[in-house]
């Protein structure tokens, strides 16, 4: 689409926010890279380091069952999902991949709560590498943006 960014800017003004992360251990050295620079790209968006609430769980699929149990709180404005699958042998990333994706998505729109979905899913080490600073700093601009937007809406 041409010129489809331009319009209104995104209301990133994270101040009074409160944002729950969930990040899956697994791959934790990614995953932990993920996190420092969501956190980071947080605090500079104005979110109070107080109102960010961080929890890990084992891996991606145990990663929608505690982003319901935060939405269930209704404590949160937005909600992040944080893990890495890299492709193996097997038939198994295909099915975290699809089964994380699909329960952070029904989480999301059960509870009418934006959720920013930075779980990678990548062919190799080399590639979530390249992708994880980036990621976890855009999960953090979605999560303020939705959470605003979501105000706005209601």
């Amino acid at each position: 689409m041409q010129n489809a960014n331009q319009g209104k800017a995104a209301n990133l003004d994270g101040d009074g926010l409160a944002i729950g992360i969930v990040q899956a251990r697994f791959n934790a050295e990614l995953t932990d890279k993920l996190a420092e620079a969501c956190r980071a790209e947080l605090a500079i968006l104005g979110v109070p380091a107080k109102l960010v609430t961080h929890v890990t769980v084992p891996g991606a699929l145990e990663v929608p069952v505690a982003l319901k149990a935060m939405a269930d709180s209704e404590d949160f404005d937005a909600l992040i999902a944080l893990g890495c699958i890299i492709r193996g042998e097997t038939y198994h990333f295909e099915l975290v991949a699809n089964e994380s994706g699909a329960g952070v998505t029904r989480v999301s729109l059960d509870h009418q709560i934006p959720i920013a979905n930075a779980i990678l899913t990548v062919e190799n080490e080399a590639q979530a590498w390249a992708r994880a600073e980036d990621k976890g700093r855009d999960a953090a601009r979605v999560a303020v943006e939705m959470a605003n937007l979501m105000d706005e809406l209601a």
